[in-house]
C-alpha cells in the first residue's frame, strides 16, 4: 500500500510539471524536453543534487521539482550548507534512477536563484508538506530555476538520449 500511495504522488506531481507548462505556454499535445526531465524526477521520487564546497563534491538527495514559468525548478533553504555551495558556484549535476525501468537520468545545469514570492509561493503550493518548514516571506526558502540543462536519460539497454534546454 506504501508504494501505491508513492506511485499515486508521485504521478500527480508529474502531472503538475505537464499542466504548469501548458497552461503558461497554451501547447496541448507536444511533450517537451523539459517535461521529459521534470517528469523523470517526479516519477523518482527522489533524485541526487552534487555541488561543489571548494575542491570536494558534495551530494544530498532532493525532491523538489516543478515547472514554472517554463523553466524547470528545484527548491532547498537558505539556511542548508547546499544554499551557500550553490551560490558560491552554481553548477550542479543531478542524479536520478527509476529501478522499475532500469533507467536513469543525468543532468548538468546552471542553478540560478528566483527570489520572487510568486515562484516560492508556486513551489510551496505544489509541496504542501514543506509549508511547515517554509513559507514565501520567511527568508530561508531558496528556489532555483535550472538554465543550460544538459539532460541524458540512460540505460544497460538503450542508447543515451540527451536532451537541451
Amino acid at each position: 500500500m506504501r508504494h501505491l500511495v508513492k506511485f499515486s504522488l508521485s504521478a500527480l506531481s508529474a502531472m503538475f510539471c505537464m499542466t504548469a507548462l501548458h497552461a503558461q505556454t497554451g501547447e496541448q499535445n507536444a511533450k517537451q524536453p523539459i517535461d521529459e526531465v521534470c517528469e523523470f524526477l517526479q516519477q523518482c521520487g527522489v533524485y541526487f543534487i552534487a555541488t561543489a564546497d571548494g575542491d570536494q563534491p558534495r551530494v544530498r538527495p532532493f525532491g523538489t521539482s516543478v515547472i514554472y514559468e517554463n523553466r524547470l525548478y528545484i527548491q532547498t533553504g537558505k539556511r542548508k550548507r547546499v544554499a551557500k555551495q550553490l551560490m558560491a558556484n552554481p553548477k550542479i549535476e543531478i542524479c536520478a534512477y527509476d529501478q522499475s525501468k532500469g533507467r536513469w537520468l543525468r543532468i548538468e545545469a546552471t542553478a540560478v536563484p528566483d527570489e520572487r514570492i510568486e515562484a516560492k509561493q508556486f513551489i510551496l503550493d505544489k509541496y504542501p508538506s514543506l509549508k511547515s518548514m517554509y513559507s514565501a516571506t520567511d527568508n530561508n526558502t531558496f528556489v532555483l530555476y535550472l538554465k543550460n540543462v544538459t539532460a541524458t536519460f540512460s540505460s544497460f539497454t538503450d542508447e543515451p538520449k540527451v536532451v537541451k534546454f
